[in-house]
């Protein structure tokens, strides 16, 4: 039992709060700054070539005038959602690129080390050691980092596509660019939660709880800082609908505050039931150790059923919370329900970074030959480590899942008097081609970990 672990903690705990605050403020000041250049330069330019008859007063022109505009308005974000498209041209090779070499240079290092010449974890005899190392920082933070950053832009940009349908937002000020402050509200909220974890004693068995109460507080804090700022939108508003042949969709500010919060909660509980199924503390994993007494093939297919099990209260969470937003806000509120899993990213990958900090630490101690003392409390700190870089894989596929549909969404919803149907046999060859997709991705992969193990 080690009680003097809190400045080692600290220092894993604010390097991945760098992670953290540094990707999400980043990226929305980006956003922002994207947005301010398009309106200053083609927009502005383009509005003024509408001539629009701003002295007329029967309401035929005044429609004509909110069309024209909301059209502008609409082309505006969809150039915008280029953006969106970049984050993901960076997830996907530094997600896979990352997650590759992490995981090649892992097995690499541990055929040597523990299969060939008997030595022990991070040993400075293994020239493997420094590829391991090394790849914890470039799957675990750059991989992560640029996945939860593509998720947060596709969102953000679906939504703001999707928002500009409707003449209420473009008419509200700054309820157009609400988008925008549901991620400002989360960066505010994870900055008071990790200022909370000081109120905490570090000790070996806190550890774990700590870094889970981080999660807590900032979804507890951001559902309140949120209150204020439904005001930024009208009080009802009007959506256009997927389908063209729907009618228009009445939404209240309360009705977007609903969808929010169901992602914002179906978020933290996704990672508290991550951390169940992967944390040393809990049934699951115990009872998977005890397979491991029988052989490796209890071991294999007991966590090959724990992994299954692990997806039941995700899945359901996502269920409910997509058909609560859409049901109440439609698109627009599938994109809100994403920017609400991703409210607490600051914090999310804060405590993702954390873990491969201390990981690397671990190694550091092993390669300059310290006492063993130091590898003892850095392998203290480790072991929660695993579970929270576990927790941030939670949340970066259950917002994929919803970023998706908003991506979808807001491209039905700007396909103009088309209807889109699944049920069509081109349309559901695509589905199945789509589904197939991630097995084969995953197999070349695999092969690829495997090949540069």
């Amino acid at each position: 039992m080690y009680k003097d672990l809190a400045p080692g903690f600290f220092a894993a705990f604010r390097g991945g709060q760098v992670l953290g605050f540094v990707l999400v403020g980043l990226a929305l000041l980006i956003l922002e700054v994207v947005i301010a250049t398009f309106r200053a330069t083609w927009f502005d330019s383009a509005l003024a070539d509408l001539n629009l008859d701003t002295e007329a007063s029967d309401e035929e022109t005044i429609k004509k005038n909110r069309k024209k505009v909301g059209d502008l308005v609409r082309r505006m974000f969809e150039l915008v959602a280029g953006y969106g498209l970049g984050g993901s041209a960076v997830a996907l090779f530094g997600r896979v690129g990352g997650g590759i070499y992490t995981k090649a240079a892992d097995v690499g290092a541990d055929l040597v080390g523990k299969n060939l010449k008997d030595l022990r974890e991070d040993d400075p005899n293994n020239p493997g050691t420094i590829a391991d190392n090394v790849g914890d920082n470039v799957g675990d933070i750059a991989g992560m980092g640029a996945d939860l950053f593509g998720s947060l832009a596709e969102s953000t940009c679906a939504a703001l596509v999707v928002s500009s349908t409707s003449y209420d937002l473009i008419e509200t000020t700054d309820a157009l660019y609400f988008p925008l402050v549901v991620t400002s509200v989360g960066i505010f909220a994870s900055f008071l939660s990790v200022l909370c974890a000081h109120l905490f004693t570090i000790t070996t068995d806190s550890v774990q709880a700590v870094l889970k109460w981080q999660l807590g507080i900032s979804t507890i804090l951001m559902t309140l800082a949120l209150v204020p700022a439904m005001w930024l939108l009208p009080e009802t508003f009007s959506l256009k609908q997927a389908n063209p042949n729907d009618p228009v969709k009445e939404v209240t500010r309360w009705y977007a505050f609903g969808c929010i919060m169901f992602g914002l909660w179906s978020g933290m509980i996704i990672g508290f039931v991550t951390e169940y199924y992967t944390s040393n503390a809990y049934g699951p994993t115990l009872k998977l150790c005890e397979a491991c007494d029988h052989g490796p093939a209890p071991n294999i297919i007991q966590g090959l059923a724990l992994g299954y099990l692990s997806t039941i209260i995700p899945i359901l969470c996502l269920t409910a919370t997509i058909a609560f937003a859409f049901a109440v806000a439609g698109m627009y509120g599938v994109g809100l329900a994403a920017l609400g899993m991703l409210g607490s990213l600051p914090v999310a990958l804060t405590i993702d970074g954390y873990g491969p900090i201390s990981d690397n630490a671990g190694g550091i101690a092993e390669m300059s030959y310290l006492p063993a003392d130091i590898r003892d409390r850095t392998d203290a700190l480790d072991a929660a480590g695993n579970t929270t870089a576990a927790v941030g894989k939670g949340f970066a596929i259950g917002s994929a899942a919803l970023v998706g549909l908003a991506l979808f969404g807001a491209f039905v919803t700007r396909v103009e008097g088309t209807e889109v149907d699944i049920l069509q046999p081109t349309q559901f060859a695509g589905l199945l081609v789509g589904a197939m997709l991630p097995y084969a991705f995953s197999a070349l992969t695999m092969t690829a970990v495997g090949d540069a193990a």
